[in-house]
């Protein structure tokens, strides 16, 4: 079964959010705290005897008989908990923590629209995830205390939630996009850093693909838009081993080791997406997974298929007409009729206020005019990006698209 301390890792990362759900559907959301100290206190217990004892044959079981224990302690101290004491007896420490029922409600909790963004990302990587206020910290490259206070603040708004069951039938689609959109956000995140030393967070992507495989297991949140960024996240992950070189470096698209990109993930996404393609409904996260699927079936990049890629951002800005959208259907306009094309249309950005300080419109533009033949141009916007707040990734990214300009102006001289 394997050393105890590598055991109780891995079951922490993948039983300690069910743990916390179980117990807390019991005793209510508002004493969340509660189930996740208990379920701290069994990790802790397990890290401390299973040395000596041996990890048992039903660890997870285990796990959770220690928890529920830890918890039966805590709420006799407690005369407004002792009502749940008969509830939590009950529940069948042998079976372990219950069915990702739970768990989902628990997910659909922390990413209720009326809590902000930032803090349902910290919740739900705090109560579902498993990490602690340091890991998450760590993840999303801000402060400890930062984190702390919008789980302070996501858990005071937590206390008047009284139960802990999956929102009614009327209100369950709106609250799924709600967490479709932190997964999103949580994958962006890890795939394309954007503060601090590493370039790729493969953490925090590993985590929004198992948060949306655990909506996809229960038929009442399996839709379509659901699946379909799922198998977005999979195509795009399948990708994640050669997105950096050896240096931690990002490389471009065309410049990865495509025999480097995990086949297997690329089939579970393929399927995956496929399965959201069976009926009428069409979401961005649905065009998005096709480019996606575009990009992992070219076995190089001269045989990518761009004119169907810019035929489908097409279709995305209609969906979601972002600016970001509009700066990738450039490129893929570069990409197919010149990039004399794409510079016409992200020019057009560059008056777009809600593009001031995003350093890939002018990193973008410095590309097209380097392949325009315009080295002097090209250093220009590559300045302009670097002069930019961003990740040392990114500026050293940059700066090699610099040299790499002034290497070419300097040879035609």
């Amino acid at each position: 079964m394997g050393e105890p301390a590598g055991v109780v890792e891995h079951l922490f990362r993948h039983s300690a959010g069910q743990i916390v759900a179980t117990l807390a559907r019991t005793l209510g959301p508002s004493r969340l705290d509660l189930a996740e100290e208990a379920m701290a206190d069994a990790f802790e217990q397990a890290l401390r005897t299973w040395p000596h004892t041996g990890v048992p044959d039903n660890a997870r079981g285990w796990l959770f008989r220690a928890a529920r224990n830890r918890a039966l302690d805590l709420i006799r101290r407690e005369a407004s908990l002792r009502a749940k004491l008969p509830l939590l007896t009950e529940l069948d420490p042998d079976a372990g923590p219950g069915s990702g029922d739970a768990e989902l409600a628990m997910i659909l909790l922390c990413c209720h629209p009326e809590l902000p963004q930032t803090s349902q990302v910290a919740l739900t990587l705090k109560t579902v995830g498993g990490l602690g206020v340091n890991e998450i910290a760590a993840a999303l490259l801000t402060k400890p205390a930062t984190v702390a206070q919008r789980l302070t603040r996501a858990k005071r708004w937590l206390r008047a939630r009284h139960s802990l069951e999956l929102p009614p039938a009327e209100d369950l689609e709106a609250r799924v996009d709600s967490v479709l959109a932190v997964l999103y956000l949580l994958f962006n995140e890890g795939y394309d850093a954007t503060s601090g030393d590493a370039a790729v967070r493969g953490e925090l992507c590993g985590e929004a693909i198992g948060l949306g495989r655990l909506l996809l297991a229960d038929p009442r949140t399996d839709l379509p838009r659901a699946r379909a960024l799922v198998g977005l996240l999979l195509l795009q992950a399948s990708r994640l081993p050669a997105r950096v070189d050896d240096s931690g470096d990002v490389l471009l698209l065309a410049e990865q080791d495509r025999s480097l990109w995990d086949r297997a993930l690329i089939a579970e996404g393929t399927r995956t997406f496929a399965a959201a393609c069976t009926g009428p409904e069409l979401s961005a996260y649905h065009v998005e997974a096709a480019i996606a699927l575009c990009h992992v079936a070219s076995d190089a990049p001269a045989r990518t298929d761009w004119p169907r890629i810019l035929g489908l951002y097409d279709r995305l800005v209609t969906l979601r007409p972002s600016p970001v959208t509009l700066l990738n259907r450039a490129i893929a306009l570069a990409m197919v009729d010149g990039p004399a094309a794409g510079i016409a249309e992200l020019e057009r950005l560059e008056h777009d206020p809600r593009l001031a300080g995003h350093r890939s419109l002018p990193a973008a533009l410095g590309a097209l005019w380097l392949r325009a033949g315009e080295p002097d141009r090209a250093a220009a916007y590559y300045r302009t990006a670097l002069a930019l707040p961003g990740p040392e990734p990114q500026r050293r990214f940059l700066r090699r698209r610099l040299a790499e300009c002034t290497g070419v102006a300097g040879h035609a001289r």
